[in-house]
């Protein structure tokens, strides 16, 4: 069962012999194919260099590898880590170095509550979930190994989930309800519920024997931008399983010296390659950056984003999409899970302005977002610099669990302004800041309905000059 040294090293051997290992300083291409082949391949690689930076960030500096790490509150103005921030549920976070063995994680029943367990790889697919959706409300235990592992499945293990690379990363979603007293310790508690064991711990034999070195490369944004990306992208190449659709691919890039494992020093490679590699990597962040249609369509003022994460099956060949998703919002939920319109201007295609003007949402009874049980809706505000808008009510999002007053004819109305519309309105106030704003929608566990065709909100409104 822990023949993993032996494996690897032999996956890894036939990986490496079967794929080109062309030295940079022969480079065996023109100016045009090397142009061509450097953008194809940094759109390839660049959810895997965003996904390296981020390890880099959480799990290689802080030392945060193989530990839960679980925030205590809502995220609120204050919260500066990533822009448009969710401010609905509780997040955990798990890396997992699988290097050495496995791991067994259990969660406990999550019955009265939306909850989610991501699992993500290195290509940045979202490879498996446990949790509401995906595998029910009851308590679970599975195992998370990489695609060199080969055994059996443990006995009292529900779920056995491979990723195709050997560091991952896991984000636990649990819903709050602010308006219910003490619903946040009830949350806080499900976290203490939740238990990681290497597989040997777990079976109470002795570990793997060998020992694993800090071989990380140091990452730098700029060495990321430039033609050294090829060095992580090697790196990252070496620590995963290379999927039989793309073999020929990575072959075709190891004309300009991409290969697992492969040391790349851009010093050895003639001026004119170089500079056509460059001119390549241009193209590529100016597609990923402008990806137009390619990831959603507008309408009503609202940004309908399309299938843009998904696991290995459902992103197979969709490297542009890949990209793009990285670049606008790394680690987005699968479609089924999550689907998130966005809103950057009102009905009439203008910026959003509180301090210009007061706007209203209205839905009709059939056009509220449409969700399968325990499922739930919110709009969360954010401001010119993407994030939450402190306020008076302290109210950053609002939704079907906001305690929103409905209309007789089950319609609604949410008031979006900076101001307060009046205290008999303030239930369903979504405060603004004094400036340009945008606002995103989230649909936890949306309908069928919602996803064929994609649901599209209601125009957002003016209703009036601000302040009156």
């Amino acid at each position: 069962m822990f023949g993993r040294n032996l494996i690897l090293s032999i996956v890894l051997c036939i990986s490496l012999l079967s794929i080109s290992m062309a030295n940079p300083a022969e480079l065996t291409t023109d100016c045009d194919q090397a142009r061509e082949l450097a953008r194809q391949a940094y759109i390839f690689a660049y959810p895997m260099l965003e996904h390296y930076k981020t390890m880099s960030v959480q799990a290689i500096k802080l030392g945060l590898f193989n530990q839960f790490y679980h925030s205590k509150m809502l995220r609120g103005p204050d919260y500066k880590d990533v822009v448009r921030p969710n401010n609905d549920n509780i997040y955990s976070a798990l890396w997992l170095d699988l290097r050495s063995e496995p791991f067994v994680v259990s969660v406990p029943a999550v019955e009265d509550r939306y909850y989610s367990f991501q699992m993500i790889d290195m290509y940045t697919h979202n490879f498996a979930y446990v949790g509401t959706r995906s595998t029910g409300t009851g308590a679970k235990t599975f195992m998370i190994c990489g695609p060199f592992w080969e055994g059996e499945t443990p006995s009292g293990v529900d779920y056995v989930f491979e990723s195709e690379g050997l560091f991952v990363l896991c984000l636990i979603r649990i819903t709050v309800d602010e308006q219910a007293s003490g619903d946040l310790e009830k949350v806080l508690n499900l976290q203490k519920e939740h238990k990681l064991q290497p597989l040997s711990s777990y079976l109470g034999v002795l570990p793997p024997s060998e020992t694993l070195s800090d071989i990380f490369p140091i990452y730098s944004q700029s060495k990321a931008e430039s033609v050294e990306f090829i060095s992580y992208f090697n790196f990252l190449l070496d620590h995963l399983e290379i999927h039989p659709t793309e073999r020929e691919l990575i072959e075709e890039f190891g004309q300009i010296g991409i290969a697992p494992g492969r040391d790349f020093n851009p010093d050895s490679i003639e001026e004119a390659i170089l500079e056509a590699m460059k001119e390549g990597i241009r193209e590529a962040v100016y597609l990923i950056e402008n990806p137009g249609e390619t990831v959603g369509i507008s309408k009503n003022g609202w940004n309908l984003t399309k299938r843009i994460f998904g696991n290995r099956e459902e992103m197979q060949g969709k490297y542009l999409v890949r990209a793009s998703a990285a670049y606008l919002g790394l680690y987005g939920n699968s479609l089924e899970e999550a689907y998130c319109p966005n809103s950057l201007v009102d009905g009439d295609g203008d910026l959003y302005d509180g301090s210009r003007y007061n706007y209203a949402l209205l839905f009709k009874s059939d056009e509220l977002p449409p969700i399968e049980d325990k499922g739930f809706w919110s709009i969360t505000m954010y401001n010119e610099d993407q994030f939450m808008v402190a306020n008076s009510l302290n109210r950053y999002s609002i939704g079907d669990r906001t305690n929103l007053v409905y209309e007789e004819d089950g319609s609604l109305v949410i008031y979006i302004q900076h101001e307060s519309p009046g205290a008999e309105k303030e239930s369903n106030w979504l405060p603004a800041p004094d400036g340009v704003f945008s606002v995103s929608m989230r649909i936890y566990l949306p309908s069928p309905l919602a996803l064929d065709p994609l649901y599209c909100p209601p125009p957002v409104v003016k209703a009036g000059n601000a302040g009156r």
